[in-house]
Protein backbone atom coordinates (compact mmCIF):
# COMPACT_ATOMS: atom_id res chain seq x y z
CA UNK A 1 0.00 0.00 0.00
CA UNK A 2 2.77 2.14 0.52
CA UNK A 3 3.92 1.87 -2.82
CA UNK A 4 0.37 2.22 -4.17
CA UNK A 5 0.96 4.49 -7.14
CA UNK A 6 3.03 1.72 -8.85
CA UNK A 7 2.47 -1.94 -6.97
CA UNK A 8 -0.84 -2.46 -8.87
CA UNK A 9 0.48 -1.92 -12.02
CA UNK A 10 4.47 -3.33 -11.74
CA UNK A 11 6.26 -5.19 -9.33
CA UNK A 12 8.26 -3.28 -6.64
CA UNK A 13 11.79 -4.14 -8.54
CA UNK A 14 10.27 -2.43 -10.66
CA UNK A 15 9.39 0.89 -9.82
CA UNK A 16 12.08 3.39 -11.99
CA UNK A 17 14.59 5.22 -10.45
CA UNK A 18 15.65 8.33 -13.64
CA UNK A 19 15.76 6.16 -17.15
CA UNK A 20 15.67 2.52 -15.27
CA UNK A 21 13.92 0.28 -12.40
CA UNK A 22 15.60 0.28 -9.16
CA UNK A 23 16.44 -3.50 -9.84
CA UNK A 24 18.89 -2.61 -13.10
CA UNK A 25 20.71 -0.13 -10.54
CA UNK A 26 21.02 -2.34 -7.75
CA UNK A 27 22.07 -5.33 -10.72
CA UNK A 28 24.78 -2.80 -11.92
CA UNK A 29 26.05 -2.04 -8.73
CA UNK A 30 26.91 -5.23 -8.95
CA UNK A 31 27.89 -5.92 -11.93
CA UNK A 32 30.67 -2.96 -11.33
CA UNK A 33 32.38 -5.38 -8.90
CA UNK A 34 32.34 -8.31 -11.28
CA UNK A 35 29.61 -9.99 -10.14
CA UNK A 36 27.36 -10.61 -13.39
CA UNK A 37 25.61 -13.98 -12.82
CA UNK A 38 22.47 -13.33 -11.63
CA UNK A 39 19.38 -15.16 -9.95
CA UNK A 40 16.04 -13.42 -10.08
CA UNK A 41 13.74 -14.78 -7.59
CA UNK A 42 10.73 -13.57 -9.09
CA UNK A 43 7.03 -13.50 -7.16
CA UNK A 44 4.67 -10.89 -8.44
CA UNK A 45 3.89 -9.78 -11.74
CA UNK A 46 7.23 -11.90 -12.87
CA UNK A 47 6.02 -11.46 -16.09
CA UNK A 48 6.58 -8.04 -16.11
CA UNK A 49 10.41 -8.49 -14.63
CA UNK A 50 10.98 -10.76 -17.74
CA UNK A 51 9.67 -8.88 -20.42
CA UNK A 52 11.73 -6.36 -19.27
CA UNK A 53 14.88 -8.10 -20.04
CA UNK A 54 13.67 -9.63 -22.91
CA UNK A 55 12.69 -6.54 -24.32
CA UNK A 56 16.03 -4.86 -23.35
CA UNK A 57 16.67 -1.45 -25.06
CA UNK A 58 20.39 -0.69 -24.53
CA UNK A 59 19.83 2.92 -26.23
CA UNK A 60 17.55 3.96 -23.25
CA UNK A 61 21.01 4.32 -20.38
CA UNK A 62 24.05 4.34 -23.53
CA UNK A 63 25.08 7.15 -25.71
CA UNK A 64 24.90 6.09 -29.23
CA UNK A 65 24.92 7.09 -33.03
CA UNK A 66 22.37 7.03 -35.31
CA UNK A 67 22.57 6.67 -38.66
CA UNK A 68 21.11 5.96 -41.98
CA UNK A 69 17.48 7.77 -41.23
CA UNK A 70 17.54 5.39 -37.84
CA UNK A 71 18.13 2.30 -39.45
CA UNK A 72 21.83 2.36 -38.40
CA UNK A 73 22.39 2.43 -34.22
CA UNK A 74 26.01 1.89 -32.80
CA UNK A 75 26.21 1.92 -29.19
CA UNK A 76 29.10 3.71 -27.98
CA UNK A 77 28.51 1.62 -24.81
CA UNK A 78 26.69 -1.47 -23.11
CA UNK A 79 25.31 -2.35 -20.02
CA UNK A 80 24.06 -6.07 -19.64
CA UNK A 81 26.25 -7.82 -22.58
CA UNK A 82 28.31 -10.03 -20.50
CA UNK A 83 25.48 -10.46 -17.82
CA UNK A 84 24.23 -14.06 -17.27
CA UNK A 85 20.47 -13.78 -15.88
CA UNK A 86 18.58 -16.85 -14.45
CA UNK A 87 14.93 -16.54 -14.18
CA UNK A 88 13.08 -18.39 -11.46
CA UNK A 89 9.35 -18.61 -10.08
CA UNK A 90 9.67 -18.72 -6.34
CA UNK A 91 6.08 -18.11 -5.60
CA UNK A 92 3.45 -15.17 -5.13
CA UNK A 93 3.29 -15.26 -1.43
CA UNK A 94 7.01 -16.57 -0.21
CA UNK A 95 8.81 -15.28 1.93
CA UNK A 96 12.64 -14.18 1.87
CA UNK A 97 13.63 -17.53 3.00
CA UNK A 98 11.36 -19.36 0.90
CA UNK A 99 12.28 -17.72 -2.20
CA UNK A 100 16.26 -18.77 -1.00
CA UNK A 101 15.71 -22.16 -0.86
CA UNK A 102 13.74 -22.37 -4.02
CA UNK A 103 16.68 -21.62 -5.80
CA UNK A 104 19.28 -23.30 -3.83
CA UNK A 105 19.75 -25.80 -6.32
CA UNK A 106 20.97 -22.96 -8.65
CA UNK A 107 23.20 -22.06 -6.69
CA UNK A 108 25.20 -25.87 -6.66
CA UNK A 109 29.26 -25.42 -6.11
CA UNK A 110 29.36 -22.13 -5.06
CA UNK A 111 31.15 -21.69 -2.20
CA UNK A 112 29.98 -18.36 -1.44
CA UNK A 113 26.87 -16.25 -2.90
CA UNK A 114 25.49 -12.82 -2.54
CA UNK A 115 22.23 -11.73 -1.74
CA UNK A 116 19.76 -8.84 -2.04
CA UNK A 117 16.50 -7.57 -1.42
CA UNK A 118 16.24 -5.57 -4.36
CA UNK A 119 15.00 -2.62 -2.55
CA UNK A 120 17.58 -0.50 -1.82
CA UNK A 121 20.73 1.57 -3.01
CA UNK A 122 24.32 2.02 -1.38
CA UNK A 123 28.08 3.00 -2.04
CA UNK A 124 28.90 0.30 0.30
CA UNK A 125 32.21 -1.21 -0.92
CA UNK A 126 31.17 -4.60 -1.42
CA UNK A 127 34.63 -6.48 -2.14
CA UNK A 128 35.41 -4.92 1.24
CA UNK A 129 32.39 -6.42 2.57
CA UNK A 130 33.23 -9.88 0.91
CA UNK A 131 36.77 -10.12 1.75
CA UNK A 132 35.88 -9.63 5.36
CA UNK A 133 33.86 -12.09 5.46
CA UNK A 134 35.77 -14.67 3.96
CA UNK A 135 38.07 -13.91 6.98
CA UNK A 136 35.71 -14.62 9.53
CA UNK A 137 35.05 -17.99 8.95
CA UNK A 138 31.29 -17.02 9.71
CA UNK A 139 28.68 -18.43 7.54
CA UNK A 140 26.33 -15.41 6.65
CA UNK A 141 26.84 -11.73 7.27
CA UNK A 142 24.60 -8.87 6.16
CA UNK A 143 25.12 -4.92 5.93
CA UNK A 144 24.17 -3.09 9.02
CA UNK A 145 23.17 0.76 8.21
CA UNK A 146 21.41 3.83 10.38
CA UNK A 147 17.55 3.73 9.98
CA UNK A 148 16.69 6.99 8.34
CA UNK A 149 13.97 7.73 10.47
CA UNK A 150 13.50 10.69 11.89
CA UNK A 151 12.02 9.12 15.60
CA UNK A 152 13.60 9.27 18.68
CA UNK A 153 14.38 6.51 21.26
CA UNK A 154 13.17 6.77 24.78
CA UNK A 155 14.66 4.98 27.88
CA UNK A 156 12.46 5.11 30.74
CA UNK A 157 12.19 3.18 33.89
CA UNK A 158 9.30 0.87 35.43
CA UNK A 159 7.37 3.95 36.05
CA UNK A 160 7.99 5.98 33.18
CA UNK A 161 10.07 8.35 34.40
CA UNK A 162 12.33 9.13 30.91
CA UNK A 163 15.85 8.40 31.64
CA UNK A 164 16.90 9.67 28.24
CA UNK A 165 15.57 10.73 24.55
CA UNK A 166 18.08 10.76 21.18
CA UNK A 167 17.84 10.65 17.68
CA UNK A 168 17.45 7.17 16.28
CA UNK A 169 20.86 8.14 14.27
CA UNK A 170 22.41 9.34 17.25
CA UNK A 171 23.67 6.02 18.69
CA UNK A 172 24.85 2.83 17.26
CA UNK A 173 21.68 1.43 16.64
CA UNK A 174 21.35 -0.38 13.31
CA UNK A 175 18.77 -1.99 10.79
CA UNK A 176 19.48 -4.40 8.06
CA UNK A 177 20.13 -2.88 4.84
CA UNK A 178 19.62 -5.66 2.63
CA UNK A 179 23.28 -6.67 1.36
CA UNK A 180 24.06 -10.11 2.33
CA UNK A 181 27.01 -12.24 1.51
CA UNK A 182 26.03 -16.06 2.54
CA UNK A 183 28.17 -19.44 2.66
CA UNK A 184 26.32 -22.52 1.18
CA UNK A 185 25.71 -23.54 4.54
CA UNK A 186 23.46 -21.20 5.17
CA UNK A 187 20.75 -23.49 3.75
CA UNK A 188 21.31 -26.00 6.53
CA UNK A 189 20.19 -23.75 8.48
CA UNK A 190 16.72 -23.32 6.94
CA UNK A 191 13.84 -25.34 7.03
CA UNK A 192 10.84 -24.77 5.03
CA UNK A 193 8.50 -21.91 5.34
CA UNK A 194 10.98 -19.87 7.72
CA UNK A 195 11.42 -16.73 7.13
CA UNK A 196 15.56 -15.74 6.74
CA UNK A 197 15.92 -13.30 9.35
CA UNK A 198 14.35 -14.97 11.82
CA UNK A 199 14.87 -18.60 12.31
CA UNK A 200 17.62 -19.32 10.38
CA UNK A 201 19.32 -16.01 11.57
CA UNK A 202 18.68 -16.92 15.77
CA UNK A 203 20.04 -20.45 14.48
CA UNK A 204 23.63 -18.55 13.87
CA UNK A 205 23.41 -16.15 16.36
CA UNK A 206 23.72 -18.84 18.78
CA UNK A 207 26.47 -20.79 17.33
CA UNK A 208 27.98 -17.26 16.81
CA UNK A 209 28.25 -17.39 13.43
CA UNK A 210 26.46 -14.60 12.27
CA UNK A 211 28.43 -11.29 11.21
CA UNK A 212 27.16 -7.46 10.91
CA UNK A 213 29.29 -5.18 8.50
CA UNK A 214 28.84 -1.60 9.99
CA UNK A 215 28.36 0.85 7.08
CA UNK A 216 28.02 5.25 7.74
CA UNK A 217 28.10 5.66 3.81
CA UNK A 218 24.87 6.02 1.79
CA UNK A 219 21.66 3.86 2.01
CA UNK A 220 18.66 4.38 0.71
CA UNK A 221 15.36 2.20 0.35
CA UNK A 222 12.48 2.58 -1.54
CA UNK A 223 9.61 1.84 0.66
CA UNK A 224 7.28 4.39 0.23
CA UNK A 225 6.51 6.88 -2.90
CA UNK A 226 8.63 10.00 -0.79
CA UNK A 227 11.71 8.10 -1.11
CA UNK A 228 11.53 6.97 -4.27
CA UNK A 229 11.29 10.53 -5.06
CA UNK A 230 14.28 11.43 -2.82
CA UNK A 231 16.62 8.74 -4.84
CA UNK A 232 14.30 10.30 -8.17
CA UNK A 233 15.91 13.39 -7.07
CA UNK A 234 19.66 12.58 -6.03
CA UNK A 235 19.68 10.70 -9.36
CA UNK A 236 18.10 13.69 -11.10
CA UNK A 237 21.09 15.71 -9.49
CA UNK A 238 23.92 13.31 -10.70
CA UNK A 239 25.02 12.84 -7.22
CA UNK A 240 23.51 9.25 -6.64
CA UNK A 241 26.35 7.78 -4.32
CA UNK A 242 25.48 4.15 -5.87
CA UNK A 243 26.39 5.12 -9.28
CA UNK A 244 30.09 2.90 -8.72
CA UNK A 245 30.21 2.28 -11.90
CA UNK A 246 30.14 6.33 -13.50
CA UNK A 247 33.19 7.22 -15.45
CA UNK A 248 34.84 3.67 -15.52
CA UNK A 249 33.57 3.14 -19.18
CA UNK A 250 30.24 1.50 -18.76
CA UNK A 251 28.08 3.73 -20.01
CA UNK A 252 27.56 7.57 -19.49
CA UNK A 253 26.33 6.90 -16.12
CA UNK A 254 22.51 8.01 -16.89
Amino acid sequence: MRMREYSETVPKPMVPIGYRPILWHVMKYYAHYGHKDFILCLGYKADVIKNYFLQYDECLSNDFVLSKGGKGVKLLASDIQDWRITFVDTGLTSNVGMRLKAVQKHLKGEKYFLANYSDGLSDVPLPTVINNFKRSGKTATFVGVKPKATFHLVDSDSNGLVKSIAHVRSGDARINGGFFVFKQEIFDYMKDGEELVEQPFHRLIAEKKLLSYKHDGFWGCMDTFKEKQELDDIFGRGVAPWVVWRGNGEGNGK
